[in-house]
């Protein structure tokens, strides 16, 4: 509450509430602002890409096969031989995990990619 409305005895004012077209074009200009981040993001990673040599992108390939067929294969050993019950499939959905969060940290850490350099010119 303001002190002068609160001195005066007045009630503050509500804030406006908007129409039902007001709040769906608000949503959409916000939907379409995230949108266009993304795609701005994803080009100046294609970007940044083609200065790599082949080694790192054959190697980024290389890594994620790896990483789906260790998660695919290897981990689902884990419910299998334990008789599929809800704990070995809590046990597998938990370790899972914890393997996929290794392997992001691992990805990021070898395949990083510097797009802080590439600026495009918005129109304000």
């Amino acid at each position: 509450m303001d002190e002068e409305s609160a001195e005066s005895g007045e009630r503050p004012t509500p804030p406006e509430i908007l129409g039902r077209r007001e709040e769906s074009e608000a949503a959409f200009w916000r939907l379409k602002r995230a949108s266009d981040k993304w795609r701005e993001d994803r080009v100046k990673r294609v970007l940044a890409q083609e200065g790599e040599g082949l080694l790192t992108t054959l190697g980024r390939v290389i890594y994620i096969s790896i990483c789906v067929l260790f998660d695919g294969v290897v981990m689902m050993q884990i419910p299998v031989s334990m008789g599929k019950t809800s704990a070995a499939w809590a046990i597998y959905v938990i370790l899972l995990m914890v393997a996929v969060k290794y392997q992001r940290e691992f990805y990021d850490r070898w395949f990083s990619l510097d797009i802080s350099q590439i600026d495009f010119d918005r129109p304000q």
